[in-house]
């Protein structure tokens, strides 16, 4: 996380230092910017999320409750009837309901899971933040080491170009998918306003955040609104009204908003993206899919400046243009080897 956020905080770095702002102030600066615009959001939402996890315990019996609900209308999940008449003489014996048990026990563990994992994630964030800004003041530092080592001037060129187009195609995604996601955060709210869902700026600002992660960000946003509807509403429509409406809206932005924003140059192949999410999520959890597509950019960005490395630069770009039919294609190859054939007669005869 600190090199890909170093991939886009240089450029504020190099643009202070060249107003006379030196390195170790100027990365001070951005970070003290960066810092201060999450403390500000954080504390917007502090009382929302507070009220949230102060109803926890409520909406634990009440999930179950409204669970029981909506499996009653369902003949293969519906929870086992109760006994008749007693069993024994000490008074009837209440059935096990496998699935609440699993709900209960599971949920105590998450949180317990919870409480154990901040401490870590405290001192976690606390290191990439002060690994962030070794790295920001010492960017042009090792560079320049890096491309001495280098004796071929024309290799050192290409290196410094790869990394400059890496920066620079990594921060303009990073920054348009910002853009992209405040305002699907903002669409969200609105709409979660319209099905009266309490709290909309959280539920916007969690669907923002979680949007950087492609496929499975909203996948848990749609999730965590249909078990917030649950909670909150008594009728079906009403439950599932805040998650229908967060689909619609994601699929406004990805199918149509995404692509026209991004533009081709930014665009990647969905199935290097997707391939990449289940790789570094598995390999990095939430961190490894943030910067999934970062990383598929960066080495995207290598490729293009190896021959060697073109088919796969090609399988990583995302294009919609008209593919050409098989059958054109083994017509240009026939073609080719004919002209091939022509080339190599005369040293044949000979």
């Amino acid at each position: 996380m600190a090199v890909m956020l170093t991939f886009v905080l240089a450029g504020p770095v190099r643009r202070l230092r060249q107003w006379g702002i030196p390195e170790v102030f100027g990365a001070a600066l951005v970070l003290v910017t960066l810092l201060g615009g999450i403390g500000l959001l954080v504390s917007v939402l502090a009382r929302p999320a507070v009220e949230w996890s102060a109803r926890a315990p409520t909406d634990l019996k009440q999930l179950m409750e409204s669970v029981d609900r909506l499996r009653s209308t369902i003949p293969l999940l519906a929870p086992p009837p109760a006994p008749a008449a007693p069993v024994s003489r000490v008074g009837p014996v209440p059935p096990v309901d496998p699935i609440k048990e699993k709900l209960t026990t599971e949920s105590v563990n998450f949180t317990r899971a919870i409480v154990a994992q901040l401490g870590s994630f405290v001192i976690q964030a606390a290191a990439t933040l002060i690994l962030l800004y070794f790295l920001l003041i010492s960017e042009r530092w090792m560079i320049t080491r890096t491309v001495e080592t280098i004796p071929r001037p024309r290799a050192r060129g290409m290196l410094l170009a790869s990394i400059r187009d890496a920066q620079r195609e990594i921060g303009q995604f990073l920054a348009t998918m910002t853009m992209i996601n405040v305002g699907l955060g903002v669409f969200t709210a609105l709409v979660l306003a319209l099905v009266d869902m309490p709290n909309p700026p959280l539920w916007g600002t969690i669907a923002a955040v979680l949007n950087y992660i492609p496929y499975l960000g909203p996948l848990l946003t749609m999730l965590m609104l249909l078990m917030a509807g649950i909670l909150t509403f008594n009728t079906f429509g009403a439950m599932v009204a805040p998650a229908f409406a967060f689909v619609l809206v994601n699929l406004v932005e990805s199918n149509l908003v995404t692509p026209f924003v991004v533009g081709r140059r930014l665009q990647l192949s969905q199935v290097a993206v997707f391939l990449s999410v289940l790789f570094w999520g598995w390999l990095w959890g939430i961190v490894g899919a943030l910067l999934a597509v970062p990383i598929v950019l960066g080495l995207r960005t290598f490729c293009k400046r190896r021959k060697r490395y073109r088919l796969l630069c090609a399988f990583l770009n995302g294009d919609d243009e008209e593919q050409p039919t098989l059958r054109t294609l083994l017509r240009e190859r026939t073609r080719r080897n004919t002209w091939l054939t022509r080339r190599t007669a005369p040293s044949n005869r000979q």
